[in-house]
């Protein structure tokens, strides 16, 4: 059952229920957003009982997101990003970090989610290098034919798919291997693939059941899977960096140390996430 909202929160749009909880408004309230609301603030306060590390995992995770695409920019010299699962605007949004190196880096937003549409498309209404859709991951066929998708993104020239912490949600595990298999491959060679996902830590069992609860009581619910899991997503990629690792070893440039250049974790935060749940990776598809 859902909370009421405050007395001056008001739904950004008809039809778009502030009264449930809702996974990108709880993430963005621990990114330290605006766009949330008395329900998302609620169960964010429950998940951060069960899990104290979860806020400062959301803005690593952000981290990572934003670092892997500064380097894709800079160094791999990728122009082009498909970013499925994209959220609710925040700072330094995708498009904000590649098109600051190069102009004329080209975003496609999609998310499922009418509410991050609206948001979306007002901060994007000047920006024509970026569009935003409205399409589900779930149906990859009809998202690659969408004639904007084809419009927007060269399909000859590489492109990285950016899946940030968006495949835990498909609850469906074989679902998930086909949608990611289809999208990986309409990807040219030398494309990147960028992801994080929930891990599935027998160790932590009760934690974890309990925090999958509170967002099956959202509007998505969510499966963690296996380390072998969730490397499967990567078949036929050369994995960079650190390969897969847990979010808080994760570096783009391999594993070498706590001092490690590239280390998108501070040193401040590396007690408070050993072991949390969640890994990384960026692969180069080969073919």
């Amino acid at each position: 059952m859902g909370t009421a909202p405050d007395a001056a929160e008001q739904p950004p749009a008809p039809g778009i229920d502030i009264t449930k909880p809702h996974v990108a408004r709880i993430y963005d309230y621990f990114l330290g957003g605006k766009h949330n609301y008395a329900a998302d603030r609620e169960a964010a306060a429950q998940l951060l009982r069960v899990m104290p590390a979860v806020r400062a995992a959301a803005r690593v995770n952000r981290r990572f997101l934003i670092e892997t695409v500064r380097w894709l920019v800079q160094e791999a010299g990728v122009r082009q990003f498909l970013d499925i699962g994209s959220g609710l605007p925040t700072q330094q949004n995708v498009h904000e970090v590649a098109q600051s190196i190069d102009k004329d880096a080209r975003v496609v937003y999609v998310d499922n989610d009418p509410l991050v549409r609206v948001h979306a498309e007002a901060l994007l209404a000047t920006t024509p290098n970026t569009i935003v859709l409205e399409a589900d991951m779930r149906d990859p066929e009809a998202l690659l034919n969408r004639p904007e998708v084809r419009e927007h993104l060269d399909f000859s020239q590489p492109i990285a798919l950016l899946l940030v912490s968006i495949v835990h949600f498909i609850q469906d595990t074989q679902q998930a291997y086909e949608a990611v298999k289809t999208l990986r491959d309409a990807l040219p060679s030398g494309s990147y693939l960028v992801m994080s996902h929930g891990l599935n830590d027998e160790s932590i069992a009760d934690t974890l059941d309990e925090a999958v609860a509170i967002y099956n009581r959202a509007n998505s619910g969510v499966t963690l899977r296996t380390r072998d899991e969730i490397a499967r997503f990567f078949e036929g990629c050369t994995l960079i960096g650190s390969g897969l690792s847990p979010i808080v070893d994760w570096s783009i440039h391999g594993p070498l140390g706590d001092e490690q250049e590239g280390r998108i974790v501070s040193i401040n935060d590396i007690p408070l996430l050993r072991g949390f749940p969640l890994l990384c990776g960026v692969g180069r598809i080969e073919s």
